[in-house]
């Protein structure tokens, strides 16, 4: 399974859903393992800093939420919706048992990440990578400004799943992502045009 079988896109944060980063720094969530990367940005960051004192990015990542992750695939397109970019297929896949993945790069719209009108800096890219097509995205820095543009913007059905920086993604997220792509499969399926354009999560 190359995780870009299905018909409708899964667009995936992994700082947040999946890399909890604000819980507890001493106190790991159950389920996670502590992985220490230096992916090449996370290095080019430190470079003012002597080599010997440089330290690598602690992630924290759930072996579990591969499998469930690919579950989804046959209805879903997973795609890296992250700053990691395709880092995330070099440090993040491997650990999770996941293939190489489909990134947006966000290199233009990541260069402006405040908004007067509070919109995510994701939010726009995301909605033309989509044109039209139902989408899901986990992120953990949704808000109701996001939620209002794609109802607004975005032509199709839409699941917006705000996700717990301090617990990451849960069983109630991938059960609310599983019923979504049954909910939009089956619209899209029948030609159904009176589904809602978004649902809020």
């Amino acid at each position: 399974m190359d995780g870009s079988s299905g018909s409708l896109l899964c667009f995936l944060d992994v700082d947040g859903p999946l890399n909890p980063y604000a819980a507890k720094p001493h106190r790991r969530p159950a389920g996670y393992t502590t992985h220490r990367v230096m992916p090449p940005s996370w290095e080019l960051r430190q470079t003012h800093k002597p080599p010997g004192r440089r330290k690598p990015l602690r992630v924290w990542l759930n072996p579990d939420h591969g499998p469930a992750l690919l579950a989804l695939a046959d209805r879903y397109t997973l795609i890296w919706a992250t700053t990691w970019r395709d880092e995330a297929n070099d440090f993040i896949s491997p650990v999770l048992g996941l293939p190489i993945l489909p990134y947006i790069d966000f290199s233009d719209a990541a260069e402006a990440r405040s908004r007067p009108d509070g919109l995510h800096w994701k939010t726009e890219p995301l909605v033309a990578y989509a044109n039209g097509k139902a989408f899901a995205w986990a992120d953990d820095e949704i808000t109701s400004q996001d939620q209002a543009y794609v109802a607004s913007h975005h032509a199709g059905p839409a699941l917006l799943r705000r996700v717990d920086p301090q617990i990451g993604l849960l069983d109630g997220d991938f059960a609310a992502l599983k019923a979504f792509a049954a909910v939009a499969g089956a619209a899209a399926g029948t030609g159904d045009q009176e589904m809602p354009p978004s649902l809020t999560a």
